[in-house]
């Protein structure tokens, strides 16, 4: 049987449980609207199948690598990292894509997907910043850099 040694980071063990739980939902929503961006990948049609194609194909695939960098802060808090679909779509505040869309709206779904992800990010900097948790609040940072990029750039195809 392993012994495993207590965790002293200088956060306590609430405090490091309580941004765990919240990293957590970070991590459900990113899931979520990975599957939602890589199904759009995948049945995408029409005029601008080619550009949505590639572009969705670069967005799933950074989505999948940050799943990882999320889930490996959590375990760095010291808490288990949740998994499952059906787990991780519990704690998403993101809904599963249940229909196939026209190609437009896709790129609504997935706007409204950065920009719930960029909420969800920003909601915990109130919990990394009383802990003085500056790798969290790092790993946030970096987050809705790129998702409020992302849906910047997703909301210009919507434009006239």
């Amino acid at each position: 049987m392993a012994s495993h040694s207590a965790i002293d980071i200088g956060i306590t063990s609430t405090q490091r449980e309580e941004i765990a739980a919240a990293i957590s939902r970070l991590l459900a929503d990113t899931y979520v609207l990975y599957g939602k961006t890589h199904g759009f990948h995948w049945n995408v049609t029409g005029p601008m199948f080619n550009t949505l194609h590639l572009m969705f194909m670069n967005q799933y695939t950074e989505l999948w690598n940050a799943l990882d960098v999320i889930a490996e802060r959590i375990r760095a808090l010291g808490v288990l990292a949740p998994h499952g679909g059906s787990t991780l779509a519990g704690l998403a505040s993101i809904p599963e894509a249940e229909q196939q869309p026209a190609a437009l709206d896709m790129v609504r779904e997935l706007v409204a997907g950065h920009e719930a992800v960029a909420r969800t990010a920003r909601s915990i900097f109130p919990l990394a910043e009383a802990a003085n948790d500056e790798p969290t609040a790092d790993l946030l940072t970096q987050r809705l850099q790129i998702h409020e990029k992302t849906a910047w750039m997703l909301r210009s195809l919507l434009e006239n």
